[in-house]
């Protein structure tokens, strides 16, 4: 079959693979590649077990898998055959230099860009997907601008909005897609080419073109505002404790105004996730490169108030225990750090397990999805975890449960049976609110819900 353009996508992560397959399932006539020089990770892409879980993938990958989406290590063959290149490799926070702990570490991007110049055969368009900081682009064009091959490579910037666990919904029915590229004649000729995948499916009134530079820091801006009303939302379900004011009725009350919204005001053990630490400590490192030092300090209030968060749920287990949980058996109930997805990247249940370890805890952990990225999250910890997929098992002999990752699965379990199995007093420290505490309480347990009034039976 003669494809109209071909698409390539270098890295087949959390981004580029469901982005990928809805492209290829609403853009039949293109053909779309996706690379990575991870084998094992592409072996999956190839199978019926699929890298990432993420609800509707299965589904659309079946659906064009082999007929225009395929999935290969053939990295410099498929730069070679591209007419647009989305770039979707990592950008962790850098772990050396200057920089350290803030800064995107841009080795890879790098190192693409490197590839790019010297396998491409012909001018391309290549468009940043991976999360950068502003003003990469501009790093970016001259790598690809100092080749002797006489191509040229013109530059977009298409930033991702996807949640984890919503990702197909998010991409089949966008809030926005944003594109930034130059305003000169190439530069809106690129847009132009990208603007035409997304009118496949999407309307106009939900294409926003920019320059390259608002694209850029377009998502880094938006995802520091998401994370910064978690941690207000989390900073006054503290308050809500000492003063016996209830956090759900504040965030419905405060979510009732129409210039607030009520999205992201849920109270949590912390926000986790690939992006939300990452872009702010980003925004940070840039606004202090710019001596914008009160500007970076703000943002960095957000980072310090969800680990003031997750410091806070693991001294109130300790507390509520009778100031000590060594030897006892505490049980998390999800690891993910958010229901629907098995990521754990920067999951508040990391640094809590953490915590419950150096105070001589025992900690079992379940989770539907996330339990072998929690063996590798927590690998220097051999023998001192357990991990069991059935709830009702690793809930046997506990002394407490932990609510950890808001799963609809865990709003279900028979809760009577739980506290049958478990030592008593038996304890329900609930991190997401997504239990019925009265219930929970007439069963006979302890349950200390996030802003609300806790129900003790030691009163």
């Amino acid at each position: 079959m003669e494809f109209k353009k071909n698409i390539l996508c270098i890295g087949a992560g959390y981004v580029g693979g469901p982005t990928m397959a809805v492209i290829a399932m609403k853009c039949p006539e293109y053909k779309v590649n996706v690379v990575d020089i991870n084998n094992e990770k592409i072996k999956q892409w190839n199978s019926d077990q699929l890298p990432i879980f993420e609800p509707g993938l299965d589904e659309v990958v079946q659906k064009c898998r082999g007929k225009n989406l395929f999935f290969s290590t053939e990295i410099e063959k498929g730069i070679r055959e591209a007419d647009i290149i989305f770039v979707s490799v990592n950008t962790p926070t850098k772990t050396f230099g200057e920089g350290t702990g803030m800064a995107s570490d841009l080795q890879y991007w790098e190192k693409t860009a490197h590839q790019i110049v010297e396998h491409a055969n012909g001018d391309k368009t290549i468009v940043e997907k991976s999360t950068l900081p502003v003003r990469t682009a501009e790093a970016m064009e001259r790598i690809l601008k100092a080749n002797d091959k006489g191509f040229h490579f013109e530059v977009v910037s298409n930033p991702e909005f996807l949640a984890e666990g919503t990702a197909i919904r998010d991409l089949l029915d966008s809030d926005r897609v944003l594109v930034g590229s130059h305003k000169t004649e190439r530069g809106m000729a690129a847009a132009r080419e990208i603007v035409n995948i997304y009118k496949h499916w999407l309307s106009d009134d939900k294409i926003i073109t920019t320059n390259l530079w608002s694209s850029e820091l377009s998502k880094l801006v938006a995802n520091a505002f998401l994370a910064q009303r978690i941690s207000s939302i989390n900073s006054i379900s503290a308050l809500c404790e000492k003063t016996d004011a209830d956090i759900t009725e504040i965030s419905y009350a405060v979510g009732a105004d129409s210039r607030i919204g009520n999205k992201f005001l849920n109270p949590s053990v912390g926000f986790g996730g690939s992006c939300f630490k990452k872009d702010i400590l980003n925004l940070v490192y840039i606004a202090r490169s710019y001596h914008l030092n009160e500007v970076a300090d703000y943002w960095h209030q957000v980072i310090k108030m969800n680990d003031f968060q997750k410091d806070r749920f693991v001294r109130q287990i300790v507390k509520e225990m009778f100031s000590t949980v060594a030897n006892k058996k505490i049980v998390l109930f999800g690891f993910a750090f958010k229901a629907n997805t098995g990521d754990t990247r920067e999951s508040p249940a990391i640094d809590i397990t953490k915590k419950l370890l150096e105070e001589r805890a025992q900690v079992i952990i379940t989770d539907p999805q996330a339990l072998d990225n929690a063996r590798m999250d927590l690998k220097n910890y051999d023998g001192l975890v357990t991990y069991e997929p059935n709830p009702y098992r690793a809930a046997e002999s506990a002394d407490a449960i932990a609510i950890i990752t808001e799963w609809n699965e865990y709003k279900l379990l028979d809760y009577q049976k739980i506290y049958a199995a478990m030592k008593k007093p038996a304890f329900i420290f609930d991190g997401r609110n997504i239990l019925n505490h009265e219930e929970l309480y007439k069963i006979g347990f302890n349950v200390y819900p996030l802003g609300k009034t806790q129900l003790s039976h030691f009163k």
